[in-house]
């Protein structure tokens, strides 16, 4: 194993990790690129292709935008949310952008930005070329990129292994199958939490890795804050007039003029689905959210963390460090063996993948064993097998918003059915995973983020 617990969670932008967050890297390293080798001040035009489904949905998913703050040499974890439309719109109107933030060229967003839905690199669904030119028109350096989900940026020479850092340290025990580290738990008398520590040492202390992954609970506390105080605007942008209903839902719960029943049994759910929408509202119009594993599922493993917390008997931070620790041993495993993109295996590698991720974590906190957490985190994706990926509008919306509110009830659920049981199970997680990566090749390109099918064009757009 070479992935970290960082790299399945980094606080990012919305409304796509793929889309916008995975651009915005991109489009920054090329421009360090040109740094690094002296090429900056030389530079008089640059261009950015945006192929296959990040040309067919970029616009519903802000990826020119993304693109733009990139070049300029911001990054997702820091730019500030608040600035980016009027920096996009002051770049529109008066044709210059500071590339790397220090060198003044003339950008046109319309001209130098190009989407291409139509045309794909074989490599990925999700591919970018850009491009810069000297003030003669000759070329001054040329990098293709692919945003490979969850924030992930590989060249072409990174793109048949995971990490982008050939330097990676060796961790002292690696796994790359859920049986493999259930082995490990056996063997070393662990939970998954703890081999994930283990392994998360050989990059940092451990007082680094508690500050780190508390930081990361932190973003999505901060996340769901802000998306149950909103009041300044009741419709999402993008134009399908998708309405907020975390504020409402959250007032309706919170305040005394609308008194939730105490006998009401479901009343959890409702605080379930509030969490959820909460953060998917906030990433749906371009917030601050953490990837978990991806923006468009960025809301469930928030959603059953935020349940934990407030109605687990006992539950404290040391807890949410157990939470993400074991959270990303499982998304570790789907980026490993099938992917957590929906531009290549559809929505089942998204909001399936932290479904399972959410539901397995959970399942420990709960005082499951390692063999009932790995069985949780298998009813988890089991039960979102080949959905689909087909936002309407290409925006992360509809289904997207309600899709994680329904998917976190299920990890709870998940969580709880394995718990009742005593881990052993016909279906493994390994095989569920290999599934999601069959079932995505055999998916149409029309269900993988593309806009061009399901929903996507059986809903009329108003």
């Amino acid at each position: 194993m070479t992935l970290s617990a960082f790299d399945i969670f980094s606080i990012g932008i919305g409304p796509s990790s793929s889309h916008t967050v995975g651009p915005m890297k991109a489009a920054k390293r090329f421009v360090d690129v040109l740094d690094e080798r002296r090429l900056l001040e030389q530079v008089a035009r640059v261009r950015a292709e945006l192929l296959g489904s990040l040309g067919a949905t970029g616009r519903g998913h802000g990826s020119p935008k993304a693109v733009l703050l990139g070049l300029a040499g911001e990054d997702p974890a820091t730019v500030e949310v608040e600035d980016v439309d009027r920096r996009v719109s002051t770049v529109a109107a008066t044709g210059d952008l500071l590339l790397g933030g220090r060198h003044a060229i003339r950008f046109d967003p319309g001209r130098d930005i190009v989407l291409e839905g139509r045309r794909a690199l074989p490599e990925h669904p999700n591919g970018m070329r850009f491009t810069a030119y000297a003030e003669d028109g000759v070329l001054l350096q040329e990098r293709t990129y692919f945003s490979v989900g969850g924030g992930f940026v590989l060249d072409p020479a990174e793109a048949g292994r995971l990490e982008a850092d050939p330097d990676r340290v060796e961790v002292p025990f690696p796994f790359s199958t859920a049986s493999e580290l259930l082995e490990i738990c056996t063997t070393q008398g662990w939970q998954i939490s703890d081999v994930m520590l283990a392994n998360e040492r050989a990059w940092r202390s451990d007082s680094d890795i508690r500050a780190g992954l508390l930081e990361i609970w932190h973003a999505m506390e901060s996340c769901v804050r802000a998306g149950c105080r909103r009041d300044d605007d009741t419709e999402l942008p993008g134009g399908l007039r998708v309405r907020r209903r975390a504020p409402a839902l959250h007032q309706k719960l919170t305040t005394s003029d609308h008194p939730p029943d105490p006998d009401d049994p479901m009343r959890v759910l409702d605080w379930v689905n509030l969490f959820a929408l909460a953060v998917n509202e906030e990433n749906a119009s371009g917030g601050r959210v953490v990837t978990a594993p991806t923006n468009g599922a960025a809301g469930i493993v928030p959603a059953v963390l935020h349940y934990y917390m407030r109605f687990v008997p006992g539950a404290d931070e040391d807890g949410v460090v157990r939470f993400l620790l074991t959270a990303a041993a499982i998304g570790i495993l789907f980026k490993l063996n099938a992917s957590i993109s929906g531009a290549e295996v559809g929505c089942q590698g998204e909001v399936g993948s932290a479904c399972a991720m959410a539901a397995g974590a959970l399942c420990e906190l709960l005082g499951g064993s390692p063999a009932q957490v790995e069985n949780a985190a298998e009813i988890g994706v089991e039960h979102h097998l080949g959905l689909t990926c087909d936002p309407i509008g290409g925006l992360v919306q509809i289904p997207c918003i309600e899709r994680n509110a329904i998917a976190s009830v299920k990890a709870i659920n998940a969580a709880r059915l394995a718990t009742h049981g005593d881990g052993s199970h016909r279906v493994s997680l390994d095989e569920v995973i290999r599934t999601v990566r069959d079932t995505g090749r055999d998916m149409d390109a029309k269900y993988k983020e593309t806009s061009r099918g399901g929903l996507a064009v059986n809903v009329v757009e108003c």
